[in-house]
């Protein structure tokens, strides 16, 4: 009897690399969306100006299907490297681009967006394809919750250098002040992500082929000949896309929604890091959660939960108010897992279209730039932020039939 010798990949190496990189990216995207009350005090903006750093930011996102396809022609590793590139180049220029005031500053910021949004196509398909397609949205969630990580840190890290005690009046401020303020952090993260480049030039990472057999004597699968012609991926799209608006707006809102609760004594941006929280402690319990129980049925607990904490907390806002702060707060914990599930949903049976269908599906991250305006629009119209974020239970409707319907369709 003959016994096959062969061994299976070593994936955890290159698996730790990966996870290291969703938290880079995660704490870049949160401390972008952090920064928002410290920019409408600094450049005095109105509601809805306020919200253009994460349509400058999420806006990016439109190039992932480019992205998508010129990772097939350069591989995982050059994307990453480049990604990185851009990251701490936009760091740096976005320095000079304060002094040139908030519409100069947010150009700069798309630069680092750019990169953002090639470590995010290149990274997920990459934990996907690194073991088992059984238990990929468990990876999925296991390195989604490093980037949480990132996420209750970086609110922190913007209150401390950013907002506390520099901004406590409340004035608008001349540019080279504001300056002066970021040019610290924004260096310190410039380096650090250069670090991390050379570093990652001198790795070997393996070069994952999606769409081979993961075992021998496993019959070939066919394929349709393109990522477009999968409609799961779509309708994925269109999920990743509202949840955008779910995720954000939680944290884009919460300053508004704390002061329209009355609450006193508090720094809404420091509380954010409750919110992150929920959001890691959930993914550290999805990493074992995704293993026992089908993805599609957690994503519709969680999309149940989501909106019912918020309908509580909603009924709650003039009775008790503190309880309503920590509802809205808590929706972390059944958001924490939806981003990885969808994902993994929407990336299912796609074999070698799988690098062009995360481009596809990271495109929809813009849902948080456009989402997040029509929201703050809504606020500005009728003077309620309560209204404007009402609109997060469609978002919610629209999960549960993906994970129960949409999510199957091929």
């Amino acid at each position: 009897m003959t016994m096959n010798n062969t061994t299976k990949p070593n994936y955890l190496f290159p698996l730790i690399v990966m996870a290291s990189l969703f938290f880079l990216f995660g704490f870049i995207t949160t401390m972008n969306n952090s920064t928002i009350d410290f920019l409408k005090n600094a450049f005095g903006l109105d509601d809805f100006q306020k919200q253009l750093p994460n349509t400058f930011f999420y806006g990016a996102y439109i190039l992932s299907v480019p992205v998508g396809l010129m990772l097939t022609k350069i591989g995982y590793k050059n994307g990453v490297l480049f990604g990185l590139g851009l990251i701490s180049l936009g760091f740096f220029l976005c320095i000079p681009g304060v002094s040139m005031g908030y519409y100069g500053f947010l150009c700069t910021v798309s630069v680092f967006a750019i990169g953002v949004v090639i470590l995010q196509v290149a990274a997920a398909p990459y934990v996907n394809a690194l073991g088992s397609p059984e238990t990929a949205a468990s990876r999925l969630t296991l390195t989604n919750a490093l980037n949480s990580v990132a996420t209750v840190i970086a609110p922190i890290f913007v209150s401390i250098l950013l907002v506390t005690p520099k901004l406590e009046s409340g004035i608008k401020m001349e540019n080279s002040a504001i300056q002066e303020i970021v040019k610290g952090p924004f260096m310190v993260i410039g380096i650090v992500t250069a670090v991390i480049l050379a570093i990652m030039f001198f790795l070997k990472l393996p070069e994952i082929k999606t769409g081979e057999s993961e075992s021998e004597g496993t019959e070939k699968k066919q394929y349709k000949s393109s990522a477009f012609k999968y409609p799961h991926v779509w309708l994925g799209s269109l999920a990743i896309f509202l949840y955008m608006g779910i995720e954000i707006g939680i944290s884009s809102f919460f300053p508004d929604y704390a002061t329209k609760l009355g609450i006193q004594g508090i720094n809404p941006i420091d509380m954010l890091k409750y919110y992150w929280g929920g959001l890691m402690v959930g993914r550290i319990l999805g990493i074992f959660i995704l293993r026992k129980y089908k993805p599609s049925l957690i994503l519709t607990i969680c999309a149940i939960g989501g909106a019912a904490l918020l309908g509580t907390s909603f009924a709650l806002s003039s009775s008790a108010p503190n309880i309503a702060m920590w509802l809205f707060l808590g929706t972390g914990l059944f958001h924490s897992i939806m981003w990885p599930v969808i994902y993994n949903l929407a990336l299912v049976d796609l074999g070698p279209h799988a690098k062009v269908a995360s481009g596809v599906i990271a495109t929809s991250v813009i849902g948080a730039s456009i989402l997040t305006l029509i929201m703050g629009k809504i606020q500005v119209a009728t003077g309620s932020v309560m209204i404007a974020v009402s609109l997060m239970f469609i978002y919610y409707l629209y999960m549960i039939f993906f994970a129960t319907k949409g999510s199957k369709i091929r």
